[in-house]
């Protein structure tokens, strides 16, 4: 239990470290509306996948007030999304585009499984790493999409 408390506390540490070196300081706001918009998604699937008994998260944060995880629906994969969007190659050729966009799903699907694997942190009940996978790829996507309408990016000329 101690090392699974530790290991939440390092993905939280490391998140915020991430958001701190890698959102620029002009780019604020527009990382303010993506974290909200990714939290507006993930927070009520996250729910669904714990009511239908898909994922079990054993240890977490706020334990009697929900079942999910605070920390990955409601911070983690938010913060992750605001860099990845923040930091999108948009001026660079398809490809490198393309393997952005598989290579932030994969990446975090891999550090989920290991936790999965090794902690109590995550347990997939009737859920596999590509579902995990296939999910974190439509809401980033899905998000990346608001993020060009919200602030007119790809639709003529930036407003920003």
């Amino acid at each position: 239990m101690v090392v699974d408390r530790i290991v939440l506390l390092s993905v939280w540490f490391g998140t915020i470290l991430l958001l701190v070196l890698f959102t620029p300081r002009k780019k604020i706001r527009e990382a303010n509306v993506v974290f909200l918009f990714k939290q507006l998604v993930t927070w009520p699937l996250g729910l669904l996948v714990v009511e239908f008994h898909l994922i079990e998260y054993p240890v977490r944060e706020f334990a009697y007030a929900t079942q999910t995880s605070f920390a990955f629906e409601y911070f983690i994969y938010p913060a992750t999304c605001v860099i990845y969007i923040l930091r999108y190659p948009e001026n660079k050729s398809r490809l490198k585009r393309i393997g952005w966009q598989l290579f932030w799903p994969t990446w975090m699907t891999l550090i989920e499984v290991v936790i999965e694997r090794h902690t109590n942190l995550i347990d997939y009940i009737h859920w596999a790493w590509y579902w995990t996978w296939l999910s974190l790829s439509a809401t980033f996507f899905l998000s990346l999409v608001y993020y060009r309408w919200f602030f007119r990016k790809g639709i003529g000329k930036a407003s920003t």
